[in-house]
């Protein structure tokens, strides 16, 4: 009888032990959030974080709890002689959790680590020519993000992202966009969506506007857009999330149906901040 029993109560606590992680993991999230936040952090995101002070108070709330509940569950690591400090770690804490506001959220589930180097990084690309010829080059970028586990950031290209906070350019949120995008297996620019958002209308708007792109970057013609939005759909979602967030009302004013799905998606209105 024993030898039966064993397995059985084996598998017991094993399932257990499945079905109390998420309990458990909420349980240490309330308990980290519910700390009051670090006077010093409060000052790295006055300083680090210019539209931080616009924000509702509600939301500059919601945004210091986030920070502290990413930075309990996140590791990071300083690449090329650079030390992680508080500095670091709230500063692109802050901006990674600006698109977390509003929203049920597991903090970006599939990452565990943020590498950071002191500037842009060399990386080398597979290419192909217009004549069909592949071919290797090094190219310079400031912040990769990878489908399961890790994002590179530059920090030089992150200070300067969240110093200008009106030109449409931030690594951080593009990063993190990507990392969005990829819970559900796939960057193709359309993440997993709310339950009061169609996928069809998304698509819609989301294929002319890039239809829109790749004809402005083709042409040369100024668009609120990075060319490099047009390179494909998830490079898009990336860069129009920088736009929502950094030109928000010019993109509501120039683009409104886009600038529509993206609140509704990240459940925000930057544009009356």
């Amino acid at each position: 009888m024993l030898p039966i029993l064993i397995p059985v109560l084996i598998g017991t606590i094993i399932i257990a032990v499945i079905l109390g992680k998420p309990y458990w993991r909420d349980y240490k999230r309330k308990k980290v959030s519910a700390v009051p936040f670090a006077k010093h952090w409060r000052k790295i995101l006055q300083q680090r974080m210019p539209y931080f002070r616009k924000m509702p108070a509600d939301l500059q709330l919601q945004l210091k709890q986030h920070i502290q509940i990413f930075l309990s569950e996140k590791n990071f690591v300083g690449c090329n002689g650079v030390v992680i400090n508080d500095e670091i770690k709230v500063t692109i804490a802050a901006q990674a959790c600006l698109l977390l506001l509003n929203r049920k959220t597991d903090y970006y589930p599939k990452l565990r680590t943020i590498l950071v180097y002191p500037r842009a990084f060399a990386k080398q690309q597979q290419s192909r020519s217009s004549d069909g010829v592949h071919f290797s080059q090094k190219v310079a970028m400031s912040g990769e993000s990878w489908g399961y586990g890790k994002i590179v950031l530059s920090w030089q290209d992150t200070l300067d992202g969240a110093y200008v906070p009106d030109d449409g350019h931030n690594v951080v949120i593009h990063e993190f966009a990507h990392q969005l995008d990829q819970e559900d297996g796939l960057a193709d620019g359309a993440p997993i969506l709310g339950k009061d958002q169609s996928y069809a209308c998304w698509a819609d708007v989301f294929s002319d506007q890039f239809e829109q792109l790749k004809h402005h970057a083709h042409s040369r013609t100024h668009s609120i857009f990075d060319y490099y939005g047009a390179t494909n759909p998830a490079e898009f979602f990336a860069v129009a999330s920088e736009v929502f967030f950094e030109k928000s009302k010019q993109l509501k004013h120039e683009h409104p149906k886009l600038y529509q799905q993206l609140s509704l998606y990240y459940r925000v209105d930057p544009s009356l901040w």
